[in-house]
């Protein structure tokens, strides 16, 4: 570990580093990391799927036609 992660941890993870445990520490990082992205991605991808099956079920009669407001 560099000494600027050691000056900036907290007492546990310098004591932790410092024993060798900082494997566990990177790995939860990257799981937490791993969890977040996927979940995100769901959301996005359901988001996008909500929005083309919306345009492609459309029905033309219940839109309105969008008109500029002139008066600005």
């Amino acid at each position: 570990m560099t000494s600027a992660f050691l000056t900036l941890a907290c007492a546990s993870c310098q004591a932790n580093s410092s024993a060798g445990g900082g494997e566990a520490t990177k790995w939860s990082i990257l799981f937490l990391l791993a969890i977040i992205v996927g979940l995100l991605g769901g959301i996005g991808y359901f988001m996008a799927h909500l929005a083309a099956r919306e345009k492609a079920n459309l029905d033309p009669s219940l839109s309105d036609d969008y008109v500029p407001d002139s008066t600005r």
